[in-house]
């Protein structure tokens, strides 16, 4: 999914890997596209160091995925595989797709993971939101683009061992978000190859569900995916705020 001249989207998931998206944020992304909103995943890195798969294999997936989520635009950029480093030549990469593609919300990753690539991502993708917005920002193409700095940054915190600031119910999107994680057939069927450090794939389905059940009992509601954010949150009317207290 190339990007276009009409390709803007309202939020942009960035993750560092193919399927890190399906895992924290697919449900959202599909309830935003319910709403009729325009959305877009942004992968870092293309999967070649990955213990099964090849990069090419994940990139068919990506695009099953990218349209069983509903999504108008996914992309991977070239960063290696396992060696995410937040260097000023990635922030203008990452930038200049955020020029592109113009986004009012950003997702990324929480800041805190086992896997360095993911933090990494977090900080990475947070700089890059504040350097796209400068106007005489030069490099990789992107003085070329308009400046644009997103509106609003959330962090997917599904792995993350914090309480979520808020929760997206995810309900009538629970089995969408399950296919499109299933579409990545070379990373969860079950093979002898990483048998020992994957999830048997009949395990999956009861584990993901779990957590979404979990954090969806938090917020009210039978399925849902948590965020955090930096900033306080803004009410307008008090007696419209959701969740029950008693």
């Amino acid at each position: 999914m190339a990007a276009g001249a009409d390709s803007t989207v309202d939020v942009l998931a960035i993750a560092a890997h193919r399927d890190d998206v399906e895992q924290t944020c697919g449900g959202t992304l599909l309830r935003m596209a319910a709403r009729g909103l325009e959305t877009g995943i942004l992968d870092l890195t293309q999967g070649e160091s990955g213990t099964r798969g090849s990069a090419a294999e994940r990139a068919a997936e990506a695009e099953e995925a990218a349209r069983i989520l509903g999504v108008r635009h996914r992309q991977a950029l070239d960063l290696p595989d396992g060696a995410v480093s937040n260097t000023l030549e990635n922030r203008l990469k990452i930038a200049c797709v955020l020029r592109e593609l113009r986004p009012r919300v950003v997702i990324l990753p929480y800041w805190e993971a086992r896997h360095p690539d993911h933090a990494t991502c977090s900080t990475l993708g947070y700089e890059a939101c504040f350097l796209a917005g400068l106007s005489r920002l030069e490099g990789s193409g992107v003085e070329s683009l308009r400046p644009h700095r997103p509106f609003k940054i959330i962090y997917a915190s599904l792995y993350a061992d914090v309480r979520p600031s808020f929760v997206v119910d995810i309900t009538p999107f629970i089995e969408q978000r399950h296919a499109s994680l299933m579409a990545y057939r070379s990373q969860y069927a079950n093979q002898s190859q990483g048998g020992g450090l994957f999830v048997p794939e009949e395990e999956i389905r009861e584990r993901t569900f779990a957590e979404a059940r979990h954090y969806g009992l938090l917020a009210g509601v039978k399925y849902g995916e948590p965020f955090v954010q930096h900033e306080i949150g803004l009410v307008d009317d008090i007696t419209l705020i959701p969740v029950q207290s008693i």
